[in-house]
């Protein structure tokens, strides 16, 4: 598929100064998605939770040039402050999609963007960032010219955006859970864009906790974006790929099923396997810390003394996500105060669970339409 548009543009005298805001989640990935080809499409079907707490604000404030230029025009603030490295990223994002956004030269832009959790650690900062600013842009197309077709064409758009800015990020558009991935079987799965699977879940994965245990939150040492590269050269990366599409397959049918039990030995084999990769490239890396270790070890003793379904994921980075199901939340509350937190940085950790999805913000912060 293609959006590619020419006709997307405006004329500048006609157009106001404005902004749009959305708000969107991070999300986890249950089934991994490692390993990329072409133009950020993946290797392998991936199936994620759509986070709550963990997302980011984004404000996108645009206004008309005089002429158009050869570039786009744009200005990142994180947090409230110039960042250039954020900018030079987001310029390119931006003017690779000029062929379905050529307009986007004929404006100045500003994006001002917040986390409401720390960057480059392994939370899928870049999963937020890019799908709020997608979703920002379709907004910004509907109010320059024709609203599309309905919600669901909004979002796939956005989702295909989302997916040229970060991959996982096309995730992100879409609340409770989504399959990023050509999946037999899963109507209208690509690898283009993600599709939501909320009506797909049984109502215990509805609620799901996920509690993020900051073990650190400096910035990775070695990049999503440069850990995809290095697959291209692992030795295992074929068997990956098959194992995960295979597991994309099997995950579905367990958060169909509500079957806890091996919904977290699907979990913990997709955290140790992405590590595994890392360390397993050409040159290797290791974004495990001691405290990561010690966090899942204590956690285990925990499930073997208790028996309750609480297991953990990783996402790139040493950060770890306890996943478990409502009934046992306050258990497990007491549980990481009193034995897991002296593990984390500061000893902050960050109580998540599934969410509904992004959202429109007005100006003002409140909810928009």
């Amino acid at each position: 598929m293609t959006y590619t548009n020419p006709a997307l543009t405006v004329v500048s005298d006609e157009v106001t100064p404005g902004a749009l805001r959305w708000r969107s989640p991070s999300n986890i990935a249950l089934v991994k998605y490692w390993g990329k080809h072409g133009n950020q499409l993946p290797q392998n079907a991936s199936v994620s939770f759509t986070l709550d707490a963990a997302a980011t604000d984004t404000t996108l404030h645009y206004h008309p040039r005089r002429e158009a230029g050869a570039g786009v025009d744009v200005a990142l603030y994180f947090d409230g402050e110039l960042h250039p490295g954020f900018t030079d990223r987001t310029r390119r994002f931006l003017e690779g999609l000029l062929p379905i956004y050529p307009f986007l030269r004929q404006f100045s832009l500003r994006i001002d963007t917040t986390n409401s959790f720390p960057h480059s650690a392994g939370i899928a900062s870049s999963a937020s960032g890019m799908s709020a600013l997608a979703l920002c842009l379709v907004s910004l197309e509907e109010a320059l010219f024709e609203p599309l077709p309905d919600t669901a064409a909004f979002f796939r758009k956005a989702s295909y955006l989302s997916r040229l800015g970060s991959g996982s990020a096309c995730r992100s558009v879409y609340g409770t859970a989504a399959v990023w991935g050509t999946v037999s079987g899963l109507a209208d799965s690509s690898d283009e864009y993600a599709v939501g699977i909320a009506d797909h879940l049984h109502p215990v994965f509805q609620s799901y906790h996920d509690d993020i245990l900051l073990v650190s939150r400096s910035e990775k040492s070695v990049s999503s974006r440069a850990g995809h590269g290095l697959m291209e050269q692992n030795p295992y990366a074929p068997a990956r790929y098959a194992q995960a599409n295979q597991r994309t397959r099997e995950m579905l049918d367990v958060l169909r099923r509500g079957d806890t039990e091996r919904f977290g030995q699907l979990l913990e084999s997709e955290a140790l396997t992405l590590h595994a990769l890392m360390m397993s490239s050409q040159p290797s890396y290791t974004l495990i810390e001691p405290n990561t270790l010690k966090v899942i070890t204590t956690l285990q003793q925990f499930r073997r003394e208790t028996g309750h379904p609480v297991h953990f994921t990783l996402d790139a980075g040493p950060n770890v996500h306890l996943m478990y199901p409502d009934a046992i939340a306050a258990e497990v509350s007491i549980f990481v105060t009193d034995h897991l937190l002296h593990y984390c940085e500061d000893r902050q950790y960050l109580a998540d669970h599934v969410g509904k999805g992004p959202h429109q913000l007005a100006i003002d912060g409140t909810s928009g339409a």
